[in-house]
């Protein structure tokens, strides 16, 4: 509707993690680094966390791409609201291996083999659970035994567990103790800062068709309103933007004002976020070191494990 206007071929700021429109934060960077070099290194169990709205779902998308162009063959677990036989079956499935019919023990004979073969053509298995925070205990649990699936070199199956900060506090809980001990890595997301946020908000214009004259349609005042209200979050960030472009669309602006972010939360029922270090953000830029990806590179069209060049089997 308002991507015309704006000289946009398509929405910029949608809420479905596209991983075309990735952005690296040193934070993201870091958590990318640690996730793919758990995966390709064969650590075992590498775990993310993050504030809800930060990109663990992004930045789990975009993992997968590159595990998949890496030839990694992965299960992806987006709701692990299950019990420990409907993970099972979920987990052979997404690698296409028949779990119809199979007790507990049969599915865990069928994927011992499955990783074993695999192995033996040097090949890499991963699970990837998102919303890990999810997890009830016995489940947990049966992750763990998972790790046991090895040989004498590494593991068998690489987990992934992403989830909100709550993860963190039930994997330090003494039940836990013996899965937190096959943790390989453990890494977190941060907020944007007002540098990141402002170049993220560039990028996904760019990205979305802008031209050079991208950075005219928020101005300065109007990304620290954006700010106020978000606290870097950004799905918060997209949403206050998203709405912030259809607001100015109805009104015909040729740029978003300040005044429209302000109108735009209140509608959204938003709350300004108490930042202390907001002056010196603004007046500061921060170097971001991108030693995975440029923000200048544009993220190739996503792969799935059915279409030519991903992994498989």
């Amino acid at each position: 509707m308002y991507e015309k206007y704006y000289g946009l071929k398509r929405s910029p700021f949608g809420l479905s993690p596209d991983p075309r429109f990735f952005f690296p934060t040193q934070s993201h960077n870091e958590a990318l680094a640690m996730l793919r070099y758990g995966v390709l290194e064969r650590k075992g169990i590498v775990v993310i966390t993050g504030e809800v709205g930060t990109g663990k779902t992004m930045l789990l998308q975009y993992l997968l791409d590159l595990l998949a162009r890496a030839s990694v063959t992965f299960a992806f677990v987006a709701n692990p609201r299950l019990s420990v036989t409907e993970f099972l079956s979920y987990v052979l499935t997404d690698l296409r291996l028949t779990a119809a019919g199979s007790t507990k023990g049969e599915m865990l004979s069928r994927l011992n083999d499955y990783l074993l073969a695999r192995s033996r053509r040097k090949a890499i298995t991963a699970i990837v659970v998102d919303e890990a925070h999810l997890l009830n205990w016995e489940l947990m649990e049966e992750i763990r035994l998972l790790t046991n699936l090895e040989t004498f070199q590494h593991k068998l199956v690489q987990l992934v567990l992403a989830g909100q900060p709550e993860l963190d506090q039930r994997l330090d809980s003494p039940e836990l103790r013996q899965l937190k001990q096959r943790i390989s890595f453990r890494c977190q997301l941060t907020p944007l800062t007002f540098a990141e946020m402002r170049g993220y908000i560039q990028s996904r214009l760019e990205h979305a068709g802008a031209n050079s004259d991208a950075e005219a349609i928020f101005p300065d005042e109007s990304i620290a309103a954006i700010y106020e209200f978000s606290g870097g979050i950004p799905r918060i960030v997209n949403n206050l933007c998203e709405n912030s472009l259809v607001a100015g669309y109805g009104k015909q602006m040729p740029e978003i004002t300040a005044e429209t972010i302000r109108e735009v939360a209140s509608d959204l029922r938003l709350s300004q976020v108490a930042i202390t270090s907001l002056e010196d953000q603004t007046g500061t830029e921060t170097e971001i070191d991108i030693p995975l990806v440029s923000t200048g590179e544009a993220m190739p069209e996503p792969l799935t494990q059915s279409e030519p060049g991903a992994a498989k089997p």
